[in-house]
């Protein structure tokens, strides 16, 4: 057998066994999904140093990247968003970033989860790790990663098979993550973390949506809920003491050179509400944050038109109701004049 008709027999049988491999995850109702990834948040991170003050970028963590639309949000204010909240993080490392290292002075949205925003400052506990990573891989990030992202994104979109996001959820497909799912006894002794599976689709304009499984299977939605019970029950106190002082010197300055902040309380809402108002009480955290920052600021629970809505798995809304909600929300804005200077607020 000579070498030609070899590269075409290896040719012809890898495209069969990639296309049946695709084929069998599709049966399985997986599809084709852009990874959440450090250079995908990098991409839009580097849109800050060309921003002027109209456009308007949101921080925060999971709730501000669900709830937060920003189709309908850009329809209505005539406004550029830049999305740059990032899940399961502190948003003080990324607005420490904006604030010391760039020089924007428009508008930021902060949405304040109170488990994170007041969690910590050591620069190694996740949620400030977290996030600090992002901004390490903006800052640190080369030619060659920024075009190896770029001619990833194609097959992403293509192929279901070749979805792993950087949470590493456990319904992950790629072949390091299914590896990874092999499990060899308890060998710790540590509780183990139920399983974390995925429920919510991002795009490249880093718009993202709560999945239709998530919104609408009960029993699905439970399995993020016992999520949040494990991790809500493992967290150490929170440390309201070191985040509002970084976070306030970091505002001060934000202000000095007329940027804006605007603090918003976005919905939790069963168990995980509960829990939040025992262990972080508003008047405690949000009411002193709103009192010391001197901004701008936005609880759910102030407006008959939002502190009903009801969160699928507790803590993140479906995207039907993240649009009405990111609606409602520029609608007060708007009617408050919030996207002017807060610096004499």
């Amino acid at each position: 057998m000579n070498l030609k008709k070899s590269l075409v027999i290896t040719i012809a049988l890898s495209l069969v066994l990639l296309s049946s491999w695709e084929i069998y995850w599709r049966l399985q109702g997986y599809y084709p999904t852009l990874n959440d990834e450090k250079a995908l948040w990098a991409k839009h991170r580097a849109n800050v140093e060309t921003a002027t003050k109209e456009d308007i970028i949101v921080l925060g963590s999971s709730r501000a990247f669900f709830d937060i639309q920003l189709k309908p949000f850009e329809q209505l204010t005539g406004k550029k968003l830049i999305q740059l909240a990032s899940t399961g993080s502190s948003p003080l490392p990324t607005f420490h970033d904006i604030v010391n290292n760039t020089t924007y002075n428009g508008s930021i949205i902060i949405g304040v989860t109170p488990g994170l925003f007041f969690s910590t400052t050591f620069p190694e506990a996740f949620p400030w790790k977290r996030s600090q990573s992002k901004v390490n891989h903006y800052q640190d990030r080369t030619y060659a990663q920024r075009i190896n992202y770029e001619l990833s994104v194609p097959l992403q979109k293509s192929f279901a098979f070749v979805s792993a996001d950087e949470e590493e959820w456990d319904d992950d497909i790629d072949l390091k993550s299914l590896l990874r799912q092999v499990k060899i006894g308890n060998r710790t002794g540590a509780p183990i973390a139920p399983p974390f599976y995925y429920f919510g689709d991002v795009d490249t304009n880093r718009n993202m949506a709560m999945t239709s499984r998530t919104a609408t299977d009960t029993a699905f939605a439970n399995t993020i809920i016992k999520v949040w019970e494990f991790f809500g029950n493992g967290v150490p106190p929170p440390d309201k003491a070191s985040t509002m002082a970084f976070f306030l010197k970091d505002l001060n300055t934000f202000k000095a050179r007329n940027g804006n902040v605007i603090l918003v309380r976005l919905p939790s809402s069963g168990a995980t509400r509960v829990g939040e108002h025992e262990v972080l009480p508003r008047t405690e955290f949000w009411d002193d944050l709103v009192k010391q920052a001197r901004v701008k600021s936005y609880h759910f629970e102030d407006y008959d038109t939002l502190k009903d809505l009801k969160c699928p798995e507790e803590s993140h809304l479906s995207y039907e109701d993240a649009i009405y909600f990111t609606k409602t929300l520029v609608s007060i804005l708007t009617k408050d004049d919030a996207f002017t200077n807060s610096k004499t607020n």
